[in-house]
């Protein structure tokens, strides 16, 4: 990996959930010097973490997080997350008091104010920080971090969570980062569409449609997803890491959050059934460029 760290101090931490995401960014934690103990449910995947970057793993979340500093933590949706965090071998009744919980799952914003109430209440302090940038940049050590919580906690496990970050950055109170990650994801879905449909109306126009994206790309249609997906969409290739499936559980958490405050997500709505599409041609696991499939 080129991903450079920045000298700090070495510390104690703690990292829940090793799937695509959380196996690399713990291995960029270790990589910058810090004393990490993993955890994840499928005890073989700790053990093949451990194998690779060093450290140690732990049979619970609780006894992952006892005397760390900082417990990271990446998992599936709510209940997962409620799962390694409370409970008596939940993470919670492992740590020290004042220690930081840090929690990158794309979870509801609901379930941040909860669990962080609850580590108020322990003692304990809790950040919400949902990260964007798919399994590359967890990879590569180049996510972007999402921050909701209190400045002091934040402000300790900001240099820390570099490790495998390009920015952190606090974006309010308690659930902020989970809303903003749900901004994240209606913007990347209404995207997607529109360059599937622009890929799908070239082709039927009979253009040489890399040629084109070549061109717009240069101009106000310029786009992450362009620059990424564009030329792999028309390829006809969606295998790069972030799945329908998880898609359409982000997107959900948009639609319940929308009903809560009264947004109006029109275009994100009909996206999230195309979505659902997909998965019942059988592309639950395509990566989500492969909305254009459905034009096709």
């Amino acid at each position: 990996m080129s991903k450079t760290y920045d000298p700090i101090p070495s510390r104690r931490v703690a990292f829940l959930g090793l799937g695509v995401m959380g196996h690399p960014m713990a291995g960029h934690l270790a990589r910058a010097g810090h004393q990490v103990t993993v955890y994840n449910r499928s005890a073989a995947k700790a053990q093949d973490w451990v194998a690779t970057y060093g450290g140690r793993s732990a049979a619970t979340p609780r006894e992952a997080a006892a005397g760390a500093e900082f417990v990271f933590c990446c998992v599936g949706n709510d209940d997962d997350l409620r799962s390694v965090v409370l409970g008596a071998d939940g993470a919670f009744a492992g740590m020290a008091p004042g220690a930081v919980f840090v929690d990158h799952t794309t979870a509801s914003a609901e379930v941040a104010r909860e669990l962080d109430a609850a580590a108020r209440a322990a003692g304990l302090q809790f950040v919400d920080a949902p990260v964007s940038g798919g399994q590359a940049g967890a990879v590569n050590g180049l996510l972007t971090v999402m921050c909701g919580g209190d400045a002091e906690p934040f402000g300790a496990m900001q240099p820390v969570a570099m490790a495998f970050s390009r920015a952190v950055t606090l974006v309010g109170p308690s659930g902020a980062g989970q809303l903003a990650k749900m901004v994240n994801q209606i913007c990347i879905a209404g995207l997607v569409q529109a360059l599937s449909e622009g890929i799908a109306f070239g082709q039927k126009a009979g253009l040489d449609m890399k040629q084109v994206l070549d061109v717009i790309g240069k101009g106000a249609a310029q786009s992450w997803q362009m620059d990424n997906r564009g030329k792999t969409m028309v390829d006809g290739q969606f295998d790069f890491g972030f799945a329908v499936d998880w898609m359409r559980k982000d997107l959900g958490l948009v639609m319940d959050e929308a009903r809560r405050n009264g947004a109006r997500v029109p275009v994100t709505a009909l996206v999230d059934q195309f979505y659902a599409d997909v998965q019942a041609a059988g592309g639950n696991r395509f990566d989500t460029s492969s909305l254009v499939t459905r034009l096709k």
